[in-house]
């Protein structure tokens, strides 16, 4: 994390920069089989489950997170994107041995924990401002046939479980794809992107997906507007997203240290007035 102004860690070495085949092949890649990951968490799961007060959410899953954000971190982005567009045969084998270490790990783990879940979560962001990081054809050679084996598996070791797949930006054109591959609940609904209209995306989606997160803007609105207007934002996007069900309540994002308190409280307050069913 940088000392000065620094929120968040950023990775500054990437393992698995270039293209040679036979640096995955040597890697020393974890075990997804190790039941040290999950020691202590049947436990604590089975008391959540059983206490019936929370949805349990199982964050940062598997042994990736995603595969293109797991791929990006071993490469760094210039080179997984290099690697996208021009080496195809390098990255199919980068992502389908991502791919096998979390089919490996749910195999494993959902039998032992998958009982006292609600909820799974993955996360690759898709989008950006404007649109998406790639194309459509090269999502769906890369990443969907991947996805939809792992989400095929998880869904027959635990059909009760609901899949929460992240992706900030612009994702309006995924949200199809991610729909066919499985995905129950969509998250953020990055509301100041391009093609973001919550009232849209609920009357085309809103039937298929949950939409979680997208209760205020928090780029503009959360950080810089009015309490007034936080609360006519909160107001807007409950009246668009909610009806029907298939929304939880939250900012767009994490809620950054520059966003005044009475701005929070705004929120809060609108959420009370307006979010009941």
């Amino acid at each position: 994390m940088p000392k000065q102004n620094g929120l968040y860690y950023d990775m500054t070495y990437h393992p698995l920069r270039g293209d040679d085949p036979a640096d995955i092949d040597k890697f020393p890649w974890p075990n997804p089989h190790d039941s040290a990951r999950w020691q202590g968490l049947v436990e604590e799961a089975e008391a959540l489950h059983d206490a019936g007060e929370y949805a349990i959410i199982l964050g940062s899953t598997g042994v990736t997170v995603g595969l293109l954000q797991t791929a990006q971190w071993l490469q760094g982005f210039e080179d997984c994107f290099v690697n996208l567009a021009g080496n195809p045969a390098f990255m199919s084998r980068l992502l389908d041995k991502l791919m096998e270490l979390d089919l490996a790990f749910w195999e494993a783990f959902l039998p032992v924990v998958g009982p006292y879940l609600d909820v799974v979560l993955y996360a690759d962001d898709f989008g950006v401002q404007d649109g998406l990081v790639m194309s459509l054809p090269m999502y769906r050679r890369y990443f969907k046939p991947r996805y939809q084996r792992i989400f095929s598996v998880i869904k027959q070791e635990s059909p009760h479980l609901r899949i929460f797949f992240h992706t900030c930006g612009s994702a309006y054109d995924i949200i199809p794809e991610l729909i066919e591959v499985g995905v129950d609940i969509v998250n953020p609904v990055q509301v100041s992107a391009a093609h973001m209209d919550t009232r849209q995306l609920k009357k085309e989606f809103g039937a298929d997906i949950t939409f979680w997160r997208g209760g205020v803007d928090t780029q503009r609105v959360l950080p810089y507007g009015t309490p007034q207007q936080v609360k006519d934002e909160v107001k807007r996007r409950i009246e668009d997203l909610a009806p029907g069900g298939g929304f939880v309540f939250n900012a767009v994002h994490n809620i950054q240290h520059d966003v005044p308190p009475q701005n929070v409280m705004a929120m809060r307050e609108a959420l009370f007035e307006y979010g009941g069913y």
